[in-house]
């Protein structure tokens, strides 16, 4: 498979800081969600474009590993990275502020069907072309 990685900037605002002045950990949560749409309006194959071809992605399982925090005012880069596209996406994250590395996770997302809520094993040609047009 095509190695396919994005990348996104974040600035970390004032709103997503804890009482200890870093970053809630939950936060992270929305970073690599950021991430993960930006991966994929890069692939120009968004979850709009899934949907009205009658699939839908909802995330089954995410592992996340804390390694350092982040504070306000620093501009994080989000590595997006597709791991697996059969038979569930799979995308790796890591989040670095500057050189440090402050943040690994990986999602996995199972194709459903819209109309019958039934699981697909099978990426959607559309999506396979856009992995492999990237």
């Amino acid at each position: 498979m095509k190695e396919v990685i994005t990348k996104t900037a974040i600035k970390v605002p004032f709103y997503d800081l804890d009482p200890m002045n870093i970053v809630w950990h939950g936060n992270y949560v929305k970073y690599i969600e950021q991430a993960r749409c930006d991966f994929f309006e890069a692939l120009k194959y968004t979850y709009f474009q899934m949907y009205d071809d009658g699939i839908m992605y909802p995330i089954a399982k995410m592992d996340l590993k804390y390694i350092k925090s982040a504070r306000m005012g620093e501009t994080l880069t989000v590595e997006c990275r597709l791991k697996e596209l059969e038979p569930a996406i799979v995308l790796k994250y890591t989040i670095f502020s500057g050189e440090d590395k402050i943040l690994t996770a990986s999602t996995m997302q199972l194709g459903v069907n819209v109309k019958t809520g039934k699981t697909i094993y099978e990426a959607p040609e559309k999506l396979k072309e856009a992995v492999k047009n990237f």
